[in-house]
């Protein structure tokens, strides 16, 4: 099969941040492994001018002929005209990989004029079908399977974070710290920096524990009273609810033992207490850090059984598979 694929080459369309690796790396190469054709179509030269864009779009599908045309939506660059234009021509599908924060503002804009709907909230579901998109496919962020598997090494870490600063996290982190918790963070805004893509691989083997914080809202109250800010941002936030990121999978994929915050529905995905640990709040973390830091059997043994089952089912290849196969 030919493939179109529509999305930015950039993170975030900035070529500072480096290539978009989730599409590239992941969506990409993962049809390629499929045995597909892709050819891209990049707008990231559109972002602030999106009008060339339209016919520029129209025209290359009209070229290339796919027999489909996946679409990884960033903004409202594509006019609703431009999108019914192949619809009509060809199968259409866009990946909606927020539709827990962004569904109300974005994605019931577009939703109809797709041939289909990738969401990864199975509580959006619904809201398609009551727009009368009936064709919405459930998948989920995943592992980038393309990329290399460290190898097992001894650690060099208790316990690491990898993600964005945001004030919560770093109350978190620093709760943790205070309570006699060695650990160390990583990404943008962090005094460590972020770290290149084999690196962060490579923490995930190294670190006896990686700690995931997916959301960074809280409605903590020790959080929101440790700052003024902290109330502020809450207000602002459009995330007004937690959901599974890449990283979930990432962790054990690349040999690392998970803690995460509990997020709805990670458990159709990884058996809680068997292949990952789950906390609540920054008083269960500590608890459960300081337990699999001195059960090191128990603490192996999840995080052999998370590499499997991260192995063998949450690579972005498993998730592609399963979308196409629905749209054939």
């Amino acid at each position: 099969m030919k493939i179109l694929y529509v999305d930015l080459q950039y993170d975030y369309g900035i070529k500072e941040r480096g290539r978009n690796i989730i599409g590239l790396d992941g969506f990409k190469k993962s049809f390629e492994e499929l045995g597909h054709s892709v050819v891209m179509f990049f707008y990231d030269e559109f972002l602030n001018n999106t009008q060339p864009m339209q016919e520029g779009l129209q025209e290359f599908a009209d070229k290339e002929n796919p027999d489909l045309i996946f679409f990884s939506l960033f903004g409202e660059q594509f006019e609703i005209a431009t999108l019914e234009y192949l619809k009509s021509k060809y199968t259409t599908v866009n990946w909606f990989g927020d539709d827990q924060w962004r569904f109300d503002n974005f994605t019931c804009k577009y939703a109809k004029h797709f041939t289909y709907c990738v969401t990864t909230d199975k509580f959006s579901i619904q809201k398609y079908k009551q727009l009368g998109q009936e064709n919405v496919i459930y998948s989920q962020w995943a592992a980038i399977n393309t990329h290399k598997i460290p190898e097992k090494q001894e650690y060099k870490y208790d316990v690491s974070f990898i993600g964005g600063f945001h004030p919560y996290r770093k109350w978190f982190i620093d709760t943790l710290k205070k309570r006699g918790i060695n650990i160390v963070a990583f990404g943008n805004g962090w005094e460590n920096g972020p770290l290149a893509l084999e690196e962060m691989n490579e923490l995930f083997a190294i670190s006896k524990i990686n700690l995931n914080i997916s959301n960074s809202n809280s409605f903590d109250m020790r959080y929101l009273f440790s700052h003024w800010k902290a109330i502020a941002l809450l207000v602002r936030s459009k995330k007004s609810a937690s959901q599974i990121k890449a990283r979930n999978f990432e962790i054990p994929y690349f040999r690392g033992f998970e803690l995460s915050d509990y997020i709805p529905t990670l458990e159709s995905y990884f058996d809680i207490g068997e292949e990952i640990v789950c906390y609540n709040n920054v008083d269960e973390a500590e608890m459960l850090i300081k337990y699999y830091l001195e059960n090191e059997d128990e603490r192996e043994r999840i995080k052999e059984q998370g590499h499997i089952k991260a192995l063998n089912h949450h690579g972005y290849i498993h998730r592609l598979k399963n979308v196409l196969e629905q749209i054939r």
